[in-house]
This record gives C-alpha cells, structure tokens and sequence, in this order.
C-alpha cells in the first residue's frame, strides 16, 4: 500500500531572496536621494544642464548606487527563477510560469543594460561630452523605469494568476499582485504621457513587499505517494 511522503523543492530561500534584493536596492538608492542630501538623482523632467552637472559632479555616490543595485539584480533574477521553478515543482503546467520567467528575465536584463549605460556615462571622454551623456542617462531612465514596470508586471501576473490558480497563495496576495500587474502594463503608457511616472514606483515599491511576502508563502514541498 503506498504511504504519502513530504518531498522539497531544492534551491534557494525565496523569501530571503527577495529581503537581500530589497535591502541592496535601499542601500544602493540612498545616496543617491533626498534620504542623504542634496543634490540627487534628477529627473528626466529637469534641465540638460542639471543632468549633466549632477553626473559630472557626483559620479562617486552614482558609481556607489549602480553596484549595489547590479547586487540587487542578480538576487532578483535568482528569485525569479527560483519562483517559476518551484510552482512548476508545486504542479504548475499552464503557461503563466513561463509568463512570469520571461516578466522577470526581461527585468534583470533591461535593468542591467540600464546600469551598464550608467556606469558609461562616468568615463572621461564621455563625461564631458554633454549630448553622449544625455543620451545614455535618458536610455537608462527609459530602461530602468518602463523597462522595469512592465515586465514586472508580467511576472507579477504570471506567478500571482498560477499561485491563485492552484490555492499556492491567499486571494489576497493574488489581488495584491494582479492590482500591480495591471499597474505595470499601464505604466507603458508613461512614454507618452510623462505624468503618469508615478505607476513606475507604485510597481516597485509596493512590490518589495509582494515578493517577500510571495516568498516566504508560497510553500517549499508537496506530498506524492510513495511505494
């Protein structure tokens, strides 16, 4: 007669995935932010010329932001795929796993051209070249906030409609996740109509706590029947 058995998934804590890319995001982000001091990271609102003075001037506190965050990244990307593996393991087969891994390989991957474009606006010869810098910064903007919140949002969705799906997560993480995804996918519409910027942080924020709290709630193992 077969007995039930508990077996584990085999991989990486989930949750403490998604608390080390949290905090390496924050630590990257603050001196870089008013939580410091003046002046910080403009905008893509602000003039030429106080984009191209912050970099020229404050290309240490940006050199510390974009290493800490390229951190952050790769505990992201490790989480991303560590979440799809685990509801595949958990008996996910519809397509919102592979929604979701793309969502959150096409995270990391704008995200690391994004720093990347950063890290090469700080050189000299490039530096002091006005027009190359704008063109970099405004290329890292684009990439590291529609870039961010759309696929984001299709990893949202992917993981949130599988886990509600199969009863992995509560209706309500799956309402969190879904009410971000929609943000996400919307915040597209930000290239068009720059007012609507404020979708980008309502994705990445209030998804900080999403992820944590998907990770350490979506379960580590399931029970098969053994012979």
């Amino acid at each position: 007669m077969n007995s039930p058995a508990y077996i584990t998934h085999k991989g990486p804590h989930t949750g403490i995935l998604a608390i080390l890319y949290t905090v390496l995001f924050w630590i990257g982000l603050y001196p870089v932010t008013a939580m410091y001091k003046t002046p910080y990271w403009p905008g893509p609102w602000e003039s030429a010329s106080a984009i191209v003075n912050y970099f020229q001037n404050y290309g240490g506190r940006v050199l510390f932001c974009i290493t800490f965050q390229l951190g952050a990244l790769i505990c992201f990307g490790l989480f991303a795929v560590t979440m799809v593996s685990k509801l595949r393991f958990l008996g996910a087969r519809a397509a919102g796993t592979y929604i979701a891994l793309f969502g959150g390989i096409l995270v990391v991957a704008d995200a690391f051209a994004g720093t990347m474009a950063m890290w090469t606006l700080l050189h000299p010869g490039v530096l002091e070249h006005a027009p190359t810098l704008l063109a970099l910064y405004y290329l890292a903007y684009a990439l590291g906030a529609v870039g961010f919140s759309v696929p984001m949002g299709l990893f949202l969705a992917g993981v949130s409609v599988t886990g509600g799906f199969l009863k992995l997560l509560p209706k309500w993480m799956v309402a969190f996740g879904l009410f971000l995804a929609v943000a996400g996918e919307v915040s597209i519409l930000h290239l068009v109509f720059p007012k609507l910027l404020f979708l980008v942080p309502l994705v990445r924020f209030p998804g900080f706590i999403w992820l944590i709290t998907a990770g350490f709630m979506l379960p580590s193992g399931r029970v098969v029947q053994s012979r």
